[in-house]
């Protein structure tokens, strides 16, 4: 490779390190948004019924909470990544 080819890549990963930080975000929120508290997170402790006023400080309470809020933006989930799904086309 010349160093004109690696000045080149290092341009388009310096520029493309946000956007995939952002889709790795978005693949994780569709991953949480998408489990289902009747067969994996209630046999695991993690339901929502776990979840009381008093347990909300630790962190296990705040990854519930971070659970059920995604569950509960699926709609605009599906929005984000109509928008993401659209920028991939046209950008490649």
């Amino acid at each position: 490779m010349t160093s004109e080819q690696i000045n080149s890549v290092l341009v388009f990963i310096e520029h493309m390190g946000l956007w995939i930080l952002l889709e790795g975000l978005l693949l994780l929120a569709n991953a949480l948004a998408i489990l289902n508290e009747d067969r994996f997170l209630a046999p695991k402790g993690w339901g929502f019924s776990e979840f009381s006023a008093s347990r909300t400080k630790t962190l296990k309470g705040q990854v519930i909470g971070l659970i059920y809020a995604l569950q509960y933006m699926r709609v605009p989930l599906i929005l984000v990544n109509s928008i993401f799904i659209v920028v991939k086309l046209f950008s490649g």
